[in-house]
């Protein structure tokens, strides 16, 4: 559904993330986390085709339909609920805009009855006479009353719009859904009939959130975004979490037990180091210290964090 091959982006010549492989497919939901300013929102907009990379591409078959969450509240003010929500789908709002404007003029020609035939089949065909009811049913999932569907935006307070765009992005069975952050400002029964609307839905979604029990839910894999890179992992966020905290123990035992034998190299050549027939076993063994200390600067924080992320990556080769 969505192929991403060696992407990269670079601010001021610093990379946000680079040499990026991932493929995205249909009925999965990719849950992206990390620290903020790792690039969540940025990796969303470079997905959705809003900002382009650096480096690399993303490759998505045109004849897909993609649906995004609108961040601007205010972008719709000028039309109606109903009018923002439509607009989850372009293509069948545009067509009921030509129809209306067709069957507005007053010198209605036989060019335009042919016209009217064709836009008719083509808004049957994108279910557009269950346009209403559709939209209706997402207003009431989200608890919002369906009479607000011919209120204007403008009237509508920051809440219900949040509820407003989140049902626009889930308007007409896309075929991707990419939502960042589409937990904010929802009550926790709009939060679980979204839940439920996911993990019946068909099709692709990439979802941005902090609500670790949101993703839980509704996830099938992980997105890290994390010291310049992103790496997918099988499961929700309690599976990558609780396999993350394994393998750091693991690691910081390996770390232990480097840690003395760095100190039973000390002090032996610490001992023998000034005794001649002690001088070149003390010497090999400062060979050995040394290196044992290059090799522990590959493992604080940054090297213990991306071993524990290759551990997992491997688990997702047995799934």
């Amino acid at each position: 559904m969505i192929t991403v091959s060696d992407l990269g982006l670079s601010f001021s010549g610093q990379n946000l993330f680079s040499h990026v492989n991932l493929l995205f497919t249909a009925g999965n939901c990719y849950g992206v986390i990390g620290a903020n300013g790792a690039g969540k929102s940025t990796f969303l907009k470079i997905l959705s085709g809003e900002l382009e990379p650096t480096k690399g591409e993303v490759v998505i078959d045109p004849k897909l339909r993609m649906s995004v969450l609108k961040q601007d509240h205010h972008a719709y003010d000028a039309y109606t609920v109903f009018e923002t929500i439509l607009m989850g789908n372009p293509r069948l709002y545009e067509v009921l805009k030509q129809k209306d404007a067709l069957y507005a003029k007053e010198d209605f020609s036989d060019a335009d009855g042919d016209l009217a035939a064709e836009l008719e089949a083509e808004f049957a065909e994108l279910n557009g006479w269950e346009a209403e009811t559709e939209a209706g049913k997402l207003l009431q999932g989200l608890g919002l009353d369906n009479m607000l569907l011919y209120s204007q935006m403008d009237t509508l307070p920051g809440n219900e719009k949040v509820k407003v765009l989140l049902a626009q992005s889930l308007f007409g069975q896309p075929d991707i859904i990419l939502l960042d952050e589409p937990t904010n400002d929802l009550d926790v029964r709009s939060i679980s009939w979204l839940e439920d609307f996911l993990a019946d839905y068909e099709g692709t979604v990439i979802v941005v959130s902090h609500d670790r029990h949101f993703l839980n839910n509704v996830c099938t894999h992980i997105v890290d975004i994390d010291y310049n890179k992103i790496k997918l992992y099988v499961g929700n966020y309690d599976f990558w979490y609780e396999s993350s905290q394994l393998m750091q123990r693991v690691m910081r035992d390996q770390n232990k037990k480097a840690e003395e034998k760095i100190k039973e190299l000390q002090a032996f050549i610490q001992r023998f180091s000034a005794n001649k027939s002690k001088s070149k076993q003390a010497t090999s063994r400062k060979k050995l210290l040394e290196k044992s200390r290059w090799k522990r600067c590959l493992l604080p924080a940054a090297g213990i964090r991306l071993s524990v992320l290759q551990w997992i990556g491997n688990l997702e080769k047995k799934f």
